[in-house]
């Protein structure tokens, strides 16, 4: 029993209300009594301390903030959570609502707030990350369109027709056993298959590029079989393609193991792209080729960037870097990372919905399933649901897939250990809830 509860709990009397507990118990520090407003019967994970006091919100009241959401954002731009947050301040892993509330960030604004909320050594001013966690919404295009772009089948060893205990690149591997021995993939043989035969049927003889995501991030953390893209790379540059690695969310040392998500495939990109984490925060981009794919650029492209190499941009850009290297968050990420699937890894064992639980370094995935033999989608409903009792209880992650049944997690890298330890027995209490639900 925790001592917040030592001192709170009375013979046959629960007291919930934030200013009657500041009013019975004086000697509670803001951040205690901001984390125990809504207790329920279920004992309440405790949440780590955290010496940073926000600022008292004194800005627009709620219901102003939600009218003008509803009368000048588009529809698209739809909330996470019933009753949507106001985010107020942020400290390194922490963010506070205007009721000065306390939540464990594990989303980082969609992966973007790499060395952690206001870092005194990197970008810290405005906050337009906040809005990646209260309004996000999940799409995907429904009809085809004419971009010249062929999709591939995404080689998915959990959800997909091949895969299983031996196939990827992370300390968790999926409970589906397998026969592959440890330099063999049978899966991405079969993947690489399907692969040349979309090339083969669907694109001209001579194709232009292939993007990859190192591991998919929007679409739920998913992992190749070991070895596909370096085979894939290999076929596309047979055809004349360049090959294209989209680093926006996994580079910046976010693996653990690498700096860069292409460096885990043991594959080298003809151009790079990047965001989110090279700014902490401040909308920046960049992408990197080689001197020969760049002067072939300037032959054919007018290449013009209004607000291309911008000074604040690029200090911004390095002091993050600086960072990055000055606080070991690469080694963080690693440790703490490892450390956190394998945790995770323990609720996929416990729960039956739990179907699969996957990523590398602060990057991970946890999949919703109604079982684990069919493995179909949790119903959203009830993923919302378990979305909903992990907000009341603290802990902010972000969904993914296309039914948005995996709840994502990649948070800052300057996440610690006891702050894990609380996100996981945040998660367990609220699959217990949702267990009890089902039961009724």
């Amino acid at each position: 029993m925790t001592l917040v509860w030592r001192h709170l709990l009375r013979p046959l009397c629960l007291v919930t209300s934030a200013p009657r507990i500041l009013e019975m118990h004086p000697f509670l520090s803001r951040a205690s009594w901001t984390s125990v407003t809504k207790l329920s019967l279920h004992t309440r994970p405790r949440m780590p301390s955290c010496d940073f006091m926000p600022e008292r919100y004194q800005s627009l009241g709620y219901n102003r903030v939600l009218e003008i959401h509803k009368e000048h954002l588009s529809p698209v731009v739809t909330a996470y959570f019933q009753k949507p947050l106001l985010l107020h301040q942020g400290h390194m892993e922490w963010l506070f609502d205007a009721e000065g509330n306390r939540y464990l960030d594990f989303f980082s604004g969609i992966v973007t707030v790499s060395v952690g909320h206001c870092h005194p050594g990197a970008y810290h001013g405005g906050s337009p990350y906040t809005l990646g966690l209260t309004n996000v919404g999940t799409y995907k295009m429904e009809l085809p369109g004419g971009t010249g772009c062929q999709p591939t089948m995404c080689p998915d060893v959990f959800r997909g027709p091949w895969g299983g205990s031996h196939c990827r690149d992370s300390p968790v591997q999926t409970i589906r056993k397998c026969s592959c021995a440890p330099d063999c993939c049978q899966a991405k043989d079969q993947y690489i298959e399907q692969f040349k035969d979309t090339l083969s049927t669907s694109v001209a003889k001579s194709i232009a590029g292939f993007f990859a995501e190192p591991i998919q991030g929007v679409n739920g953390v998913v992992q190749y079989p070991k070895g596909f893209l370096k085979e894939a790379f290999e076929l596309v540059r047979a055809r004349g393609g360049v090959c294209i690695a989209d680093e926006v969310q996994t580079g910046f040392g976010r693996l653990g193991s690498h700096f860069w998500g292409f460096q885990t495939h043991d594959v080298l990109p003809d151009i790079v792209t990047m965001a989110k984490g090279i700014g902490n925060g401040f909308p920046m981009a960049a992408v990197v080729t080689t001197p020969e794919i760049a002067k072939s650029l300037a032959k054919r492209l007018q290449h013009f960037n209004t607000f291309g190499g911008n000074p604040m941009a690029c200090a911004i850009g390095s002091a993050v870097l600086e960072v990055i290297k000055e606080e070991n968050l690469q080694e963080n990420s690693q440790e703490v990372g490892t450390y956190m699937l394998l945790k995770f890894a323990k609720l996929r064992d416990e729960f039956e919905i739990v179907g699969d639980v996957r990523g590398k370094g602060l990057m991970i995935g946890i999949e919703m399933v109604q079982d684990k033999i069919s493995r179909r989608p949790l119903p959203r409903e009830e993923v919302n649901q378990i979305h909903e009792d992990c907000k009341h209880m603290g802990l902010l992650v972000g969904r993914g897939s296309i039914f948005s049944q995996t709840f994502r997690i990649a948070p800052s890298m300057c996440i610690t250990k006891p702050e894990v330890d609380f996100a996981t027995e945040v998660f367990r209490s609220a699959l217990t809830q949702h267990m009890e639900r089902r039961a009724k």
